[in-house]
């Protein structure tokens, strides 16, 4: 009879080793290990499996049956952009974000609209008790809720359920708090713990066509707890962020197989819960002012355009090297469009202290926004303002050229649309917008300087 020997395992990362050591050599975690009974090998020193293993079975693309599915929507415009039309059946897709940005409430508000349409929606919450999840429903106005609700923490009872059950959806919240039988010696939310939760999680959503939607939180420096752990095993990965300017939560698609990325839907905390925003250019426009250093443009986020505030500050310098404080775009880029200027311009940006940021949450990363930083750096340094609602679109080479930006067509209808009455762009432009009223097309850098009125007293420094 094969002798059974103790090993000792790590919680975290299931390194083995033969004896108890204080720190894991593998995921550098203190204290992690604790002793696990290991599998008994046979005589020769070779562990043979008892398992009967048979040769798997290959298809060509002809024999393969065509994917069929239907997504359902839950009937939230926002949401369901940032899905790519709805949730699919048998997806496993994982929600995420910062603690008490409202992950749960949004959950509630979509079980309780897909239990409207007549698919079976379960509701499991692992963190909370039943009577809490409750009272926040009453709070949101959801005491008739088709949804079937727990508070069951053990991950087997809960793919029991469903398997009997058989929903439309199953949502977890969260994946951390719920507990796996089989890792007994794993704490939940440990690595090895995520990895075998998801992983049956996954196959129940394959097998039984089951949508299983879950929650995670992140860690400090943004990134799904893990770390970056589940992303890969699921099909998609949304993150739900907080802006504090209106306070509205921004929902975006980092990974999406049945779908594009990089798509946002806006939504807001209000007293009915969260409710989706979907006029928030027309909120930019509206409470955004004409000022000097604030100029707004039109980022594409995947599919959608999204008008953004720039702001700049352009101060002398008191300091031998002038300060760069900048947030919400690459740094790099405001330092390339200042020395632009003091190229072309002949303006000593590099004598002053530059201060820029993008408001709000959003972190603005594509080349069409070259022309509004530049214009914007100027705007500070002349102390003059654009007319009102004025947008500007445009890539900026480093010999000075204004060059078309990529989607300028879909970026000026978007403007157009919400109220833009001028619109700063390539000369190059569509043909479709030659004649459109407010459209004033810039070939260089030199041409910058006849954009602002001459009303306004010129900078005593």
């Amino acid at each position: 009879m094969a002798r059974i020997k103790s090993l000792f395992s790590c919680s975290e990362c299931h390194y083995e080793c033969p004896k108890w050591i204080g720190q894991c050599p593998q995921c550098s975690t203190w204290n992690s290990f604790v002793e696990v009974k290991a599998l008994p090998s046979s005589q020769g020193g070779l562990s043979k499996s008892t398992h009967k293993t048979q040769p798997s079975k290959l298809f060509t693309l002809d024999e393969l049956p065509d994917e069929k599915y239907s997504r359902f929507s839950c009937g939230m415009d926002e949401w369901d952009r940032v899905f790519g039309g709805g949730i699919v059946p048998g997806s496993f897709t994982i929600l995420t974000g910062d603690p008490g940005v409202g992950k749960s409430t949004l959950l509630l508000h979509v079980a309780d609209k897909i239990a409207q349409q007549n698919h079976k929606t379960l509701y499991f919450s692992s963190e909370e008790s039943v009577e809490q999840v409750k009272g926040r429903a009453l709070r949101l106005g959801l005491g008739k809720t088709n949804v079937l609700f727990s508070d069951e923490p053990s991950l087997e009872n809960i793919i029991a359920t469903a398997q009997q059950e058989k929903p439309a959806l199953l949502i977890l919240d969260s994946i951390q708090s719920c507990h796996v039988t089989s890792q007994t010696y794993s704490f939940p939310g440990s690595i090895g713990h995520l990895r075998e939760a998801a992983f049956q999680l996954m196959r129940l959503a394959k097998s039984e066509r089951i949508a299983v939607l879950i929650t995670g939180h992140i860690t400090k420096d943004g990134s799904m707890a893990g770390p970056k752990l589940l992303e890969h095993m699921v099909d998609g990965v949304f993150y739900l962020q907080g802006d504090n300017q209106w306070q509205t939560r921004i929902l975006r698609s980092v990974k999406n197989r049945f779908g594009t990325v990089n798509e946002i839907g806006f939504f807001e905390m209000g007293e009915n819960g969260m409710e989706q925003v979907s006029d928030l250019n027309h909120q930019m426009l509206e409470n955004t002012t004409a000022t000097p250093g604030s100029v707004l443009t039109c980022c594409m986020e995947g599919s959608r355009p999204v008008l953004v505030e720039l702001q700049a500050l352009c101060v002398p310098s008191k300091f031998a090297s002038p300060q760069r404080v900048i947030s919400g775009i690459d740094h790099k880029r405001v330092v390339i469009a200042a020395a632009i200027l003091e190229k072309y311009l002949r303006i000593k940006m590099s004598a002053h202290d530059i201060f820029f940021k993008v408001s709000g949450s959003f972190f603005v990363k594509e080349p069409a926004s070259d022309l509004a930083i530049i214009l914007a750096l100027l705007s500070s340094y002349l102390q003059r303002k654009l007319p009102d609602k004025t947008m500007i679109i445009g890539e900026v080479s480093l010999t000075g050229n204004i060059k078309t930006a990529q989607q300028t067509p879909t970026r000026i209808k978007e403007a157009l649309k919400f109220g833009a009455t001028t619109i700063i762009t390539a000369k190059n432009i569509h043909q479709e917008f030659d004649k459109k009223h407010g459209i004033l097309a810039i070939k260089s850098v030199y041409e910058t300087l006849g954009l602002f009125p001459e009303n306004e007293p010129e900078p005593h420094y």
